[in-house]
């Protein structure tokens, strides 16, 4: 199969840049790519991280669902597990906070695990948006898992304030 300069940048982004070929768990190294791009934002520009994460959420999902039809072609199967730029988006919306650092590190990682067992359990909605077409049902069910490990990290910062860092 010949590979062109299009396909190679597609790939390279639903893949989010090669972490979605790890050889195990490719969702968890996604995962893994959005808490390096929160973290990133998190400290190179702290006054703006409350509106960089939703805007890179938008361009991200954007991105995957145009290339959902490509994705499912290119590897055969609906959601291909090397298609981890929901992952990245899903998980920027876990780790959303007005301000950062909330918490710094603690808190990126505790937006991680819930993150990745929302992601998992497919708690309601996510299981019934993961059932649409090419790639809103690729890109939508993980940004319904990030709002559930959003939602329940407010919960861990309102009821424990200091047990994430503030």
């Amino acid at each position: 199969m010949r590979v062109n300069l299009k396909d190679r940048v597609a790939e390279a982004l639903i893949t989010f840049f090669g972490l979605g070929h790890a050889p195990i768990a490719p969702g968890t190294f996604g995962t893994l790519g959005g808490l390096g791009l929160a973290a990133w934002v998190g400290w190179t520009w702290p006054e703006a991280y409350g509106w960089i994460l939703p805007f890179m959420v938008v361009v991200l999902s954007g991105v995957g669902i145009a290339l959902g039809r490509w994705a499912e072609n290119r590897f055969g199967k609906k959601d291909p597990g090397p298609f981890v730029l929901d992952e990245v988006a899903g998980y920027l919306i876990a780790a959303w906070w007005p301000a950062f650092p909330a918490g710094g590190l603690v808190h990126l990682a505790a937006a991680f695990l819930l993150f990745r067992v929302t992601d998992i359990l497919k708690p309601w909605p996510c299981r019934r948006l993961e059932r649409l077409p090419r790639g809103w049902g690729i890109v939508l069910d993980d940004l319904g898992a990030g709002a559930w490990a959003l939602g329940l990290l407010a919960i861990l910062h309102f009821a424990s304030p200091g047990l994430l860092g503030h």
